[in-house]
């Protein structure tokens, strides 16, 4: 079992600490067992989260042993982060321990040196400041995380919860990740991030709901589908069809088959040894090169490559 130790400072944000806890809790190997044992730790034992206070059950001896150490973001970010949070952040990164940030963390993470010369990201209101207190990170504002392999920081808010996904798909692999994904409720799509996996809810009772067209779709991926046969199936007009898709998925149903379609292929290439070109066919795309192509554009790496990072334990 790995071990997750949460570092909670002083007015650290409650939901920055609350996604971590959350999904390497609940998240569950196919057999059943917990995937994480996780701990809550604190240099003092009692955490000031400003609406109340936090009592943890580990102080940062909790970080002896643990295989990802999690820094969850603080209201202000002009306060130094405690010495004794900083030294053990450092004596876990030199240990080779997997250290991440969720918002704010980023500027704990700069504050302990272990972003210099990297590439970081935090929340989009801080990341100018970020930039200016530490010129030596490459801080990008515009995407939902970035791992640099051991250190990871995310973006604000709901990015936490990309992060931490992309963590356990990292750790256990596309199955054990969609189902923690469906626990959490996810969006359909987070531009920037991985695919993410949900399962649709019941039709409304109004039909308005898209739920039987999207079934229908993950079933038919392998073909050619247009929108004059989408809007065929959901017997709805083009028109109504495209803008009911962007208010219940956020995007166009052709965009939405594209992210679905690599979704599987990501599931396929995690799981299974076909070749990229098979797997091509089998999610629909035509030719094997524009698979590739859209593969890279989207996910960021080639379907090789993906394949070598998140390929299952046989």
């Amino acid at each position: 079992m790995r071990v997750v130790a949460i570092v909670a400072l002083n007015d650290v944000v409650p939901s920055d600490l609350a996604i971590p806890c959350e999904v390497f809790e609940r998240t569950r190997l196919p057999d059943g067992h917990p995937a994480y044992q996780v701990r809550v730790c604190s240099a003092g034992g009692v955490v000031d989260a400003g609406l109340f206070e936090l009592r943890t059950r580990w102080d940062l001896s909790g970080l002896a042993g643990a295989d990802t150490v999690i820094v969850p973001g603080v209201r202000d970010v002009t306060v130094p982060a405690d010495p004794a949070v900083l030294a053990a952040l450092r004596v876990a990164a030199a240990a080779g321990v997997r250290i991440a940030s969720v918002c704010s963390g980023a500027f704990v993470l700069a504050e302990a040196g272990l972003l210099d010369g990297a590439r970081a990201t935090t929340h989009w209101l801080g990341a100018a400041a970020l930039a200016a207190r530490y010129p030596s990170i490459e801080v990008d504002p515009d995407v939902l995380f970035v791992d640099n392999g051991q250190i990871l920081t995310s973006a604000g808010a709901a990015a936490g919860m990309d992060l931490c996904l992309h963590m356990v798909r990292k750790d256990h692999g596309a199955a054990v990740a969609a189902d923690i994904a469906r626990v959490s409720v996810m969006p359909l799509e987070r531009a920037g991030g991985q695919a993410q996996f949900i399962a649709h809810s019941d039709p409304a009772p109004d039909g308005g709901s898209l739920q039987p067209l999207l079934v229908w779709l993950a079933e038919n991926l392998e073909r050619r589908l247009s929108l004059v046969e989408l809007a065929r199936q959901a017997r709805l007009s083009t028109r109504t069809l495209s803008r009911r898709f962007r208010e219940q998925t956020g995007t166009t149903p052709l965009q939405w088959i594209t992210r679905e379609r690599l979704r599987r292929a990501q599931h396929l290439l995690e799981t299974t040894g076909h070749s990229v070109d098979r797997i091509a066919a089998q999610v629909g795309f035509g030719s094997p090169t524009a698979f590739r192509d859209r593969f890279r554009l989207l996910v960021g790496v080639s379907p090789a490559s993906y394949r070598r990072s998140f390929r299952s334990p046989e």
